[in-house]
């Protein structure tokens, strides 16, 4: 993983705006420690801070065309690089990174190119030969990326929000599957559309499930450094290990499981580990450590959602933990529960529309949560995260799978047609195991303790003045308002405040949804375990 940052239509002096832009770069310095590289001119200033995964004697950036016209920084990697490489025909590439290519397609094709990457990326392009500037993001938003403008009408632009904080006066999240070409729009643009956005999936073919699966998991496994996998004892993480696994033959495989003493993913993921094979190692954390943890946390997060600060602490430890044994790159499973309905209240879903029309709703919040967590957890600590699940192609197959087979019912559990898919791929007990949230699943204590902890450090009278002291998206619980107030300390900004979407639902992310069940909209703890019936009655016989 990488960080990049840019400026264009500058207006100010260049030695102001290059020294700006080093210090943009050098506040996401730890998603790159490697190397660092620069480019700037009366136009365009873009900056690349090096986390090297890929070819890590020639890959450095910014990356210029043969004749030194156009200029690109990315932050990603793009897995299907080497198809793409026959694709664009004959160029001097002058490295073997899978991000040269980038610049070979967009000589060839412009803009369009973009529909072709099978990858996860954020990128900057800036082209002399008609002072114009490309930015885009990836299909999911996979790859965090933030915009802004300053009262001068500069335009900025960084992997994290701290890049961007006390520069500009608007400040946003880059949409997913969107980008912006100065010489048609100065507003973002979709080029990432799919015909399930709008259509319910009908298609029964699970072995397509699986096949694709693997698919993905082999073009994520190319890297130039040492690498492992995220594993809880849930379904998502132990597939993509033991998919893993199986494609490195007897290659020995790292895998990293965190929680509190007696956590239930501990348990779970030795299990995982041991039917699997891979080099396991636990890493345990005590609820002291995660609360010292929280103002560091919030930092790198750049959010105050309850639910992603309770489940980023943990993830944040174990990124720390993962760098100092000399791991860089790590697989996670992330996006298997939006795209399979694998959230428990799911089971609630009154027909196959409705329940289609939540997942594709909740994919397309991932940037603001799960994609959020994983990337900007793990990056703290300079490790890069890939999400298989959330590879271009499978997305396809899975949401293009009938969704009454995703549906909760009939005595199914949740993610029933990915769990039947790879039947006899996991122990039944890890095949069959039913739903944990992250931050439940590393120890009960750790949530318990948590709100033990607000209550104490934030007074009924101090959240008297919620509304006074945060007007905008106004705290709803003090355990809100506890995290807000660190995150005003490092990014004070109304702009930076509404970077963050605003607090959702214990139950579900939209109003929609919350309709399935009446409990829903009267509960006020956002672990599903907590909600009534939730987690004891996930699925039932119709």
């Amino acid at each position: 993983m990488c960080g990049i940052a840019g400026i264009f239509m500058p207006k100010e002096n260049e030695t102001v705006l290059r020294q700006r832009l080093l210090e943009m770069a050098r506040r996401i310095r730890h998603r790159g420690p490697d190397s660092s590289g620069v480019y700037h001119s009366s136009e365009a200033y873009l900056a690349h801070e090096r986390l090297a995964i890929m070819d890590l004697e020639s890959g450095t950036q910014p990356i210029y065309s043969p004749q030194r016209d156009v200029v690109l920084v990315v932050n990603g990697e793009i897995y299907n690089y080497q198809e793409l490489r026959l694709q664009a025909g004959d160029y001097p590439y002058s490295s073997q990174s899978d991000s040269e290519v980038l610049m070979a397609l967009y000589l060839r094709y412009g803009v369009s190119f973009l529909n072709d990457l099978n990858g996860m990326f954020a990128l900057l392009i800036y082209d002399t030969r008609d002072s114009s500037f490309l930015i885009a993001r990836d299909h999911i938003g996979i790859i965090p990326l933030y915009y802004g403008s300053d009262h001068f009408g500069q335009l900025y632009v960084a992997s994290e929000l701290k890049s961007l904080e006390g520069f500009c006066q608007q400040m946003d999240q880059f949409p997913p599957g969107h980008y912006i070409h100065s010489k048609l729009s100065l507003r973002p643009m979709i080029w990432y559309s799919r015909s399930w956005q709008n259509e319910v999936g009908t298609k029964q073919d699970l072995g397509r499930i699986r096949t694709t699966l693997e698919l993905a998991v082999a073009r994520q496994l190319i890297a130039d450094v040492p690498f492992g996998v995220l594993l809880s004892g849930g379904l998502d993480s132990s597939l993509i290990a033991a998919i893993a696994k199986r494609l490195m033959g007897q290659q020995p495989l790292p895998s990293f499981a965190i929680g509190l003493e007696g956590a239930p993913d501990l348990a779970a993921a030795r299990r995982a580990a041991d039917f699997i094979g891979t080099d396991h190692q636990e890493i345990h954390f005590t609820v002291q450590e995660g609360l010292d943890a929280l103002r560091d946390v919030i930092y790198h997060l750049e959010t105050y959602d309850v639910t992603t600060v309770r489940a980023s602490t943990p993830m944040f430890l174990l990124a720390r933990a993962i760098r100092a044994r000399g791991i860089k790159m790590v697989l996670s499973g992330e996006g298997s529960d939006e795209l399979f309905g694998g959230y428990l209240y799911f089971h609630k879903a009154p027909h196959a529309q409705a329940f289609h029309e939540e997942t594709v709703r909740k994919i397309s919040k991932l940037y603001q949560y799960d994609c959020l967590r994983a990337n900007k957890s793990l990056c703290a600590w300079g490790v890069e995260g890939r999400v298989p699940f959330l590879d271009r192609d499978f997305i396809d197959v899975a949401m293009e799978l009938d969704t009454e087979d995703k549906m909760i019912k009939n005595g199914r559990i949740e993610k029933w047609a990915l769990r039947q898919a790879f039947q006899g791929e996991l122990p039944e007990e890890i095949l069959w195991r039913q739903k944990e949230q992250f931050s439940d699943g590393v120890g009960y204590n750790w949530i318990d303790s948590l709100k033990e902890f607000v209550e104490q450090e934030v007074s009924d009278v101090n959240f008297s003045y919620a509304a006074v002291n945060f007007p905008l998206q106004t705290p709803r619980t003090k355990e809100e308002y506890y995290y807000r107030s660190i995150f005003e300390s490092y990014y004070s900004s109304p702009a930076a405040v509404m970077t963050v979407p605003s607090a959702r639902s214990v139950a579900c992310s939209t109003p929609e949804a919350l309709a399935w069940d009446p409990t829903f909209l009267m509960a006020d703890e956002p672990s599903g375990r907590s909600i009534a019936n939730i987690h004891r009655e996930a699925y039932h016989v119709s």
